[in-house]
């Protein structure tokens, strides 16, 4: 039995059918030369390695009277056939097909009754650029009560080799459910909890302010910009109460050569680099649509700060900062220096205050019930976003993986929308790729496809105004 962190239990809280709480990904596969998987064989393979991450048959126990945060115990009815699907595409189907499949999926809630986790195996990718007849994909949800972005990675890393022959990883032991606890046990360990609470909170407040002092002592030093504050960012399209008809696209750029726009302009880094593509793509998609607002956007960016020993937990284990995008600056070079100024000054600042832990202290019943508040009053369109989008760059592996023989080609990610936050960009790096996945619903993009090419122009022009200027000075 382990017990929700605020932060995670607040991903259930917030859950409802027009804004599921799961975050995952697309991910494409390649299999050798002459062969091709099959369901039968994919499922054999999910369940040989079912006990390297223990998400996978824990589902959700809530607390009696919503006293507490819920609990992850064993499903001691856990079934495989509940959690994987199989689809085939109607040839040829491409990449724009295995998209929209994708969005469907990721429209529709995780059953709370069974542990929150599902992967849909997808055949019939014969008409994708760039990818073999025998091309195979895989749609992942997990909710996001259960891991974050490096957590996550972990759980594909129990799925996922580093090289193409399949390896055997035994379990040490049959698996055995634990006992589900009573009613009352979880009553106790809540009253026990609850005991603690003065306690921990004086000692959050003292490192709250220790950190505060250390904060603004480096901020003095080193000069950095102030972020942007909570609720100050512009009213836009993206900013609205929505529906759950989700739209999904994706698009690759060359991880060298954002490396190289890194290189060219110093004291930038590469998350400032690929902020500055997102920049650019969101400036020209709003300009062109009409709907660019005068002032700066500003991107919420996760910040992990799980530790090393933390690598196996279940939950969230992030920061966060705010960035100005700088969109009302015409400029790609200047945008890329302005970010980058912003995103120092906000990585500063985010060590004041240990995010992923201050949920901890909000009462369980009373989280519940001001998210159901804030989503059926609509408060969302009442007041100034908090942020406009939220933008997460979690790095991947520099070499090849492969599944059961299969090599993965590129990965596609999402995580969760809701009302006013109604546009995410999830950037994965692999291999000598960068993969850049937008996910948002339909009365905000219609066609996420149509920021594709937005990204590449953006890429470009940056890749211009820095690198190739460069050279030629």
């Amino acid at each position: 039995m382990h017990q929700l962190s605020g932060i995670d239990a607040s991903f259930l809280y917030l859950e409802t059918p027009r804004s599921p709480m799961h975050i995952g990904g697309v991910y494409i596969f390649a299999p050798p030369a002459g062969s091709s998987m099959t369901f039968e064989v994919f499922k054999r393979y999910i369940e040989s390695r079912l006990h390297l991450f223990k998400t996978f048959r824990q589902k959700i126990m809530f607390s009696p009277l919503g006293l507490g945060h819920p609990y992850w115990v064993d499903d001691e009815d856990f079934n495989l056939t509940n959690h994987l699907f199989h689809i085939a595409l109607p040839k040829p189907a491409g990449k724009k097909e295995l998209m929209e499949a994708s969005a469907q999926s990721f429209s529709r809630l995780l059953d709370r009754s069974k542990p929150l986790w599902e992967i849909t195996f997808v055949e019939g990718l014969s008409g994708m650029e760039g990818v073999p007849e025998n091309a195979w994909a895989m749609i992942s949800k997990v909710h996001h009560a259960a891991i974050d972005g490096a957590s996550g990675a972990e759980m594909m890393a129990a799925i996922l080799n580093l090289t193409p022959q399949s390896e055997e990883i035994p379990a040490p032991y049959p698996w055995q459910p634990e006992k589900v606890p009573t009613q009352m046990e979880l009553l106790t360990n809540n009253a026990w909890q609850i005991l603690d609470v003065p306690v921990e909170v004086g000692k959050f407040a003292v490192d709250t302010v220790k950190n505060s002092v250390g904060t603004l002592i480096e901020a003095f030093a080193n000069v950095v910009q102030t972020p942007p504050m909570p609720f100050t960012a512009p009213q836009s399209a993206m900013n609205i109460t929505i529906t759950a008809s989700r739209t999904f696209a994706g698009v690759e750029l060359p991880l060298k050569e954002i490396k190289q726009i890194k290189n060219a302009v110093g004291g930038v880094t590469v998350n400032d680099a690929v902020l500055a593509i997102c920049a650019g793509a969101l400036r020209s998609y709003w300009k062109r649509k009409g709907d660019l607002p005068a002032k700066s956007m500003v991107a919420m960016c996760p910040i992990s700060v799980r530790t090393e020993e933390q690598r196996q937990d279940m939950g969230n284990q992030v920061s966060a900062m705010l960035v100005s995008l700088a969109t009302q600056e015409e400029d790609a070079f200047k945008r890329l220096l302005l970010i980058s100024e912003s995103s120092q000054g906000s990585k500063v600042y985010s060590k004041a205050i240990r995010a992923n832990e201050l949920m901890n202290f909000v009462p369980s019943t009373l989280a519940s019930l001001g998210s159901r508040l804030y989503v059926s009053m609509r408060l969302a369109e009442m007041h100034s976003p908090f942020y406009n989008l939220v933008i997460t760059n979690v790095p991947g592996p520099p070499a090849s993986l492969y599944l059961q023989g299969s090599r993965l080609i590129t990965h596609f990610g999402t995580a969760p929308v809701l009302d006013g936050l109604g546009l995410l960009i999830v950037v994965f790096s692999y291999h000598d790729k960068l993969s850049v996945a937008i996910t948002s619903t339909r009365e905000i993009i219609p066609s996420a496809t149509e920021l594709e090419q937005d990204f590449v122009a953006s890429f470009q022009e940056l890749y211009e105004e820095t690198v190739i200027k460069a050279v030629k000075r």
